[in-house]
This record gives structure tokens, C-alpha cells and sequence, in this order.
């Protein structure tokens, strides 16, 4: 929120510097962001009048104008602005003046007529981005008076980031509450004059909501003045706080919305058709919205309507069919309290943020509603006349506040301070609470504008942020620390990521909350859990796999003119199960580009399935249970047919599934060259085998090659997982080669295996061998109907 210390020094004279308010602002939760000046430096500038202008003789688009500055000669000054015109007040800079950016001013001929200075544009000054023309200045504004001084353009403009409790403090009088209690300075709170009724008329009002509008008031103002313009000083102060003058009815609005943190809506009385009502809206009920969006409305968003239809989005923003506008004389000025919840999250659902929003959901003063309406009437008329009507008020069941006890030694433990009761009592005071002493403590009763002050450890923070935070002492923490033992069958994850970093990957984090389109494509037969309240419309719903952000950050870098992407990423997980959300702990990595990368010595090649499996099988190995885990065909909604696989455990057990992203997903995700993923149970491939020590044998190993004919369809793991279960003198098997064709019949394959025979006893002599051979033989035959191949 920007604010200005001019504008704060209205509700509080304190002395601090600009440098010391800062400090002590965010020392007390509100964090400073920025310091700025309200405006950029210049100076040789005063106000000025146009007295006469005349066509320019050799320009069409030019004017010689006399200007009259105060002093007893006028100057000639040519001026190409659209507006500039007899009897208008403009500032003026002088011959010397030094503008923004370094421009000085000096006599000069513009087309052959000289000119002795220059009349000025908000742009020109610094003051806006962009201007169409003079910067008109009122009627009375005194001549010959610098326009730095005028204005009081030397002040400070302070971002100020509140944290989401602090709604109080979204207003010039709420950040001025807090520097008075720290600055010890009295608060001037002001109180706008008594409202005169010189009206009749009163705009009828029926609550139906009133559990989500406790309270709704408002006034009728007939006869404003179309042509009144916003005062110079209400332009600046919105300026300074981020906002444009849009003519007296916004800005009078707005104003008051920055001033106390109430926002307040004007409708076109003619447009309003029989009452008011606040009510629930209808399902898919339409209402264009002053930006010209046209929503349809759930049933469960708050509404003000007429008898005929929607008026606006209550606490959010107005409706274009009662808005006002240049022709509007007769007005209707809405102020209000909505429940924080009833707003909460709406405006987001419908893509819209606005200020009103912004301060119903955390939470308004349900009493401020009376001081704020008078305070926009009193401006309002004094600016634009009109005839006000008596007050309309429909109020039940208004928020109370809660009676908190507060104990003194309650403060002095958690604080660690011994704090006499006196301080205590007097910050309690400063902050605007009613206290009650007792015996054994404070009955507090909260102001109504602080409803984040709910129980006594809330009142305890605020003690401490008087106190001060950096003046708590610091004390440690005590504490008996014992390792705990890792468990050995258990690998850390972190031991699996430096692996991954050194096969080449890279880390991936993205959100846990994605876009349902995509998942929708990756993982069809799951259900999505959407969020209540989501960032934005491509973050709605909880990942059901970690493939979708992924794939988001791979095509971010592909974009970025990388070849080659190689991500990991561990996290959640989330499944509808019967209606129940479920989380699983997940390791996923996606692949795509060069195999190795370019070089002279080595043909450049594709990632292909097998590079992929090969880095599986190094986490596995990495576990000691590479022996453990079988690479199964199968089939994964978003993996192609042919090149996907499911890695399986001894117990039959699925821990994940791998391969080619599906052909169907290419144009959805834009995808242009081949890409790989993986996605396993993190808790499943974080088994680790326990090492035994087992003796090296000191006898020679043998080796023995075989050629089976077996069925084309009979998976070789399960030849070799055969093959190690026969007891006795078999240390390693190897596949060496597998074949089809010429000479080896339809339907079956050759499949060449190494074995690797050791025994741990005596040297193996060929006897020994060959009867091994031989009874292995025999049980592939009974077992695979697998043949010696001759």
C-alpha cells in the first residue's frame, strides 16, 4: 500500500525522520518496501495565466501566448497544447527552470517568435507517465507561487507490504494509528461535520442476506453538478497513492477508501428499479461488471439487485447496468459491512481483484461504516452540490468483540521481560483497547477495527511489537540433542538425487497444483481434487502425477534454445480414493535430447527407452536389488503402446511405470521430438539391501556359453532368475546375444548366455562342469522347453 507522509501528518504530528519512520514501521509488522519522492526533482517553476493567444504566423499547430506570471511584465511563450486558452491557470517554467531529466530552460525562437519559457504538462513535471495536454490548475491558485510549494510536492511516498491480518492498516488513518502509538504522539481522528438533510427521498433496503451483511446503509443525493471537477488537492493525494482522477463521484469514492479503509459504491438512482436487495444469487444468473466482463454467478456469491435484476458483485466490484456516469445528477451511495468469509476467495474464482475486495475479505470495522459515509457526502457535496436524503440503515446481528483476559505473568514468560503492569496497561491503551483491571489480570476488550485480535497471545504479540522486537533479550535455547541411528535397509532420498545429478539431471521443483487440462491427459482415470481457492485458472487442481509440471518446465527450457533437458523432481502426489484425498511421495524423471553430448568421436544419437532404463537400473543397483526389480510391457494412458514398461518387484508388487510419451499428447503439450518419463514410488525404490561380508574364493572361475532356442514370447529375465536359483557354483550370468531368423524356426528365438561358474571350495575340473551343464539343461527343457542350440 503506498501512503504519504504528508497526508499521514493530518491524523498524527510526529517528528521522526523520513529514514526513522521506516525503521520503525517495519520493526512493527509493516514492512517498508520502497521510499520514493512524490515527485521528480525540478525547480524555476510557478503558477502562471494565460492572458491572450494568437496563431503562431508560421505554424498551424503553434500559439504566441502572453503569460502573466505575477510580476509586472508578461511573457511570450509559444505552445503547441491542445487546451491552452485565455484565463487559464498552468504552471510555468521560467527561463533558468531545470525540468526532469535535466532540461533547462532558456530564451529561444520557436518558427521565427520568441519564447521565454514554458507551459507545463503533468508529463513535463514528472507527476504522470502521460498527458494530453496543460496541466489546469484552479481558478484561485495564486500567481507568481512556486508549484513545488503549491502543491507540496516536497513529500515522501512509502510502500508499505501488510501482512494479511493487519486489514487495519489498509488505510492513511489505519498506518497513522500505528506510528502514534510508537511515536507517543496524540491521533487526530476526523470526524466529518453533521449531515444536513434537505432531502425526502430514501432508497428502500431489504437485507435477505444478513448473515453475509450484518449491516448496509447508504444515502440518496439529488442535483449534483455535472460540471464539477475534482479539486487539485484530492488529484495529487490519489496520485500519490497510486490512483488517477476519473471525476468527482470515483474519486470522492476512492478518497475516502484510502483515507479510512471503507470502500463505498455509488449507484445511478434512475437506474435502480423498486428496492434494493442484498441476497444470494441465483445459479448462472448473468452480470456484466463495470470492465465489461459478463460472468455468471454461482449460488453462493452475494449480490446487490433491484427488483429486476443483478446490480453488482457485492464487496467486489459494481455492475454497468446501474452505473454512473458524466449525464448521472441523482445518486444512490452504498457503504457496507460484508463477513470477511462471504467474500473470501470469490473475486478469484471470477479472475478479478480489486480494492474493495481486498479489504472485505481480510475484514473492515463494521462501525466505521457510519463516519465513512458521512465523511463521502460532506466531500461529495461540498464539491458537486446536490440535495441529500435521509440515512438508510439496515443492521442485525453486527460482529462484537471478545473479552480477553491477559495475564501479567502469562506476558512475562513468553516474552521473557519483567515488565511492570503500568506499561503494560499503557501500550494496551495506546492501541485503542478498553481495560478492565482485576486482581489476577486485564479484562481487553479490542477496538472493532482490530479483528485479528481474537485470544491473549494475539494482545501479548502487541505488547511486543510496542516493546519492541529488537529489544527482546536473546536467550538460548537449552536442549539435549541425540542422534538417532539411520536404518540400513533405508536409502536417503538425497543419496538417490546426487546419483541422478551425476547421470546428468538436474533438480525440477514446480507446484503441486497444475493445470486439470493436462492432467486430464496424462492420467484420464484419475480423479482431480480441485482447490476452493486457487491462484489462477491453470493452478486449479492438485497434481495426480509430477509428469505435468515437468513437462511445463522441459518446454520452458526448449524454448530457451536448450537441446537436451534431463529432470527429477520428488514430491506429492494426490488421489481421490472413495472420495478421500491420498498422497503418495513420488520420484519422477523426464528426458529428452541428445544421448551423450556432441563431439568429434562419437556419432551424435537420440535418447532412446534404453538410455532411460539404464538410469532405473543405476538407482537400483545403487540399492543393491537390482536383481530384485523386473522390466514388465505394460500399458500407462500417457505412454506410446509399444515403448512403455512397468517396473515390478519380487513380490509382484508395481513400483512404477516408464517410457515414450504417447503420440496422441504431442500437439497438447508441443511437443517435437522424442520425450521420456519415468515416475516410480519413492518409498518402494528407497529399499536398500543390507551388505554381508561373503569370502572372495580363492579357486579359478570357469565360463561356459550357451545358445537356447526358446519361445519368442518367453521373457530372457526369467531364463536368468531361473538359472541363479540352482544351487551351487553359479556367480554371474550374462546375455550376450539374442537372434532371429535363418536357421532358428518361427516363434522362437536364440538367446546366448554367458555363465560365469565358481566354486568357493576346490578348483572345478571339467567333470564337474559338464554335470552341471547337463542338469541345467535338463531343467530349462522341462522348465522353458528351451533347446541346446547346435
Amino acid at each position: 500500500m503506498l501512503v504519504n507522509e504528508a497526508w499521514l501528518k493530518e491524523f498524527v504530528n510526529y517528528t521522526l525522520s523520513t529514514e526513522q519512520l521506516c525503521e520503525k514501521l517495519t520493526m512493527a509488522g509493516l514492512e517498508v518496501d520502497s521510499v520514493t519522492p512524490a515527485a521528480a526533482q525540478f525547480t524555476g517553476v510557478v503558477i502562471g495565466q494565460v492572458l491572450t493567444t494568437a496563431q503562431h504566423p508560421n505554424a498551424d499547430k503553434l500559439k504566441v501566448c502572453t503569460v502573466s506570471i505575477g510580476a509586472e511584465d508578461a511573457l511570450d511563450i509559444v505552445c503547441g497544447a491542445s487546451n491552452v486558452r485565455p484565463g487559464l491557470r498552468i504552471p510555468v517554467a521560467t527561463v533558468g527552470a531545470v525540468l526532469p531529466g535535466d532540461f533547462k530552460i532558456k530564451p529561444s525562437k520557436l518558427r521565427g517568435e520568441p519564447s521565454n519559457g514554458m507551459l507545463c504538462s503533468e508529463q513535463e513535471l514528472g507527476l504522470a507517465d502521460e498527458a494530453e495536454g496543460l496541466m489546469e490548475l484552479p481558478d484561485d491558485a495564486p500567481l507568481g507561487v512556486n508549484i513545488r510549494e503549491y502543491l507540496q510536492l516536497d513529500d515522501t511516498i512509502i510502500e508499505v507490504d501488510l501482512t494479511p491480518n493487519r486489514a487495519d492498516c489498509l488505510s492513511i488513518e489505519g498506518i497513522a494509528r500505528e506510528i502514534a502509538c510508537f511515536s507517543e504522539q496524540p491521533f487526530t481522528v476526523k470526524q466529518p461535520a453533521e449531515v444536513a438533510v434537505t432531502l425526502d427521498i430514501k432508497q428502500n433496503v431489504v437485507v435477505e442476506a444478513i448473515e453475509d451483511c450484518p449491516r448496509y446503509i447508504g444515502r440518496v443525493i439529488k442535483g449534483l453538478d455535472r460540471s464539477a471537477t475534482t479539486p487539485i488537492w484530492m488529484q495529487e493525494k490519489l496520485r500519490r497513492c497510486g490512483q488517477r482522477s476519473l471525476g468527482p463521484l470515483v474519486d470522492v469514492s476512492n478518497y475516502v477508501l484510502l483515507e479510512l479503509g471503507q470502500p463505498l459504491h455509488c449507484f445511478d438512482l434512475d437506474k435502480i428499479q423498486g428496492d434494493i436487495i442484498v441476497r444470494r444469487a441465483a445459479k448462472n444468473e448473468a452480470l456484466t461488471l463495470l470492465n465489461d466482463q459478463t460472468i455468471e454467478l454461482d449460488d453462493d456469491i452475494l449480490v446487490i439487485a433491484d427488483q429486476q435484476k443483478p446490480l453488482a458483485f457485492a464487496g467486489v466490484m459494481g455492475g454497468q447496468s446501474s452505473a454512473v456516469s458524466d449525464e448521472t445528477r441523482d445518486i444512490f451511495i452504498e457503504c457496507a459491512f460484508f463477513t470477511p468469509i462471504t467474500i473470501a476467495g470469490k473475486s478469484r474464482r471470477y479472475g478479478l481483484h480489486t480494492d474493495a475486495s481486498h479489504r472485505f475479505e481480510r475484514g473492515v470495522d463494521p462501525e466505521l461504516c457510519y463516519r465513512a459515509l458521512d465523511r463521502t457526502v460532506a466531500l461529495l457535496t461540498s464539491i458537486a452540490g446536490g440535495q441529500v436524503g435521509p440515512l438508510t440503515d439496515v443492521s442485525s446481528n453486527v460482529p462484537e468483540q471478545p473479552v480477553i483476559n491477559v495475564r501479567l505473568d502469562r506476558v512475562k514468560r513468553v516474552l521473557g521481560l519483567d515488565l511492570d503492569h503500568k506499561v503494560v496497561e499503557s501500550y494496551l491503551l495506546s492501541l485503542g483497547m478498553r481495560v478492565e483491571k482485576t486482581e489476577r489480570h486485564w479484562c481487553v476488550t479490542p477496538p472493532t477495527y482490530r479483528f485479528d485480535i481474537a485470544i491473549e497471545a494475539d494482545l501479548i504479540e502487541e505488547i511486543a511489537r510496542l516493546y519492541g522486537y529488537d529489544k527482546l533479550p536473546q536467550n538460548s535455547l537449552v536442549m539435549s540433542a541425540a542422534l538417532s541411528s539411520a536404518k540400513e535397509n533405508v536409502q536417503p532420498i538425497d543419496r538417490i538425487k546426487d546419483l541422478l545429478v551425476d547421470l546428468g539431471y538436474q533438480e525440477a521443483i514446480t507446484y503441486s497444483f497444475t493445470d486439470e487440462s493436462a492432467l486430464k491427459a496424462l492420467t484420464p482415470k484419475e480423479d482431480v481434487y480441485r482447490l476452493k481457492n486457487p491462484i489462477s485458472s491453470d493452478l486449479s487442481v492438485m497434481r495426480t502425477t509430477l509428469w505435468a509440471g515437468l513437462l511445463k518446465a522441459m518446454d520452458a527450457n526448449l524454448k530457451r534454445n536448450e537441446e537436451t533437458v534431463r529432470f527429477f523432481e520428488t514430491g506429492l502426489k494426490f488421489t481421490l480414493v472413495d472420495g478421500q484425498l491420498q498422497q503418495q511421495q513420488t520420484l519422477s524423471m523426464l528426458v529428452t535430447g541428445r544421448a551423450t553430448p556432441e563431439q568429434w568421436g562419437e556419432a551424435s544419437r537420440m535418447v532412446d527407452f534404453y538410455d532411460l532404463k539404464h538410469d532405473v537400473e543405476a538407482i537400483l543397483a545403487l540399492n543393491g536389488l537390482l536383481d530384485a526389480y523386473q522390466f514388465e510391457a505394460a500399458e500407462h494412458d500417457a505412454l506410446h503402446p509399444g515403448q512403455t514398461a512397468k517396473l515390478v518387484n519380487k513380490d509382484g508388487d508395481c513400483v512404477g511405470y516408464m517410457g515414450l510419451i504417447h503420440p496422441g499428447l504431442e500437439n497438447q503439450f508441443d511437443i517435437k521430438k522424442p520425450v521420456y518419463l519415468v515416475e516410480l514410488n519413492q518409498s518402494m525404490i528407497e529399499e536398500k539391501h543390507s551388505p554381508e561380508f561373503e569370502a572372495i574364493s580363492k579357486y579359478p572361475s570357469v565360463r561356459r556359453d550357451l545358445a537356447l532356442i526358446v519361445e519368442e514370447k518367453l521373457h530372457v529375465n526369467k531364463i536368468v532368475d531361473y538359472i541363479y536359483q540352482q544351487q551351487g557354483i553359479v556367480q554371474e550370468v550374462v546375455v550376450f546375444d539374442i537372434y532371429q531368423g535363418k536357421g532358428i524356426e518361427n516363434g522362437r528365438k536364440s538367446v546366448a548366455l554367458g555363465l560365469i561358474l565358481q566354486d568357493n571350495s576346490k578348483t572345478l575340473v571339467e567333470q564337474d562342469v559338464e554335470g552341471f551343464i547337463n542338469d541345467l539343461l535338463s531343467n530349462l527343457k522341462n522348465t522353458f522347453n528351451a533347446q541346446l542350440r547346435e
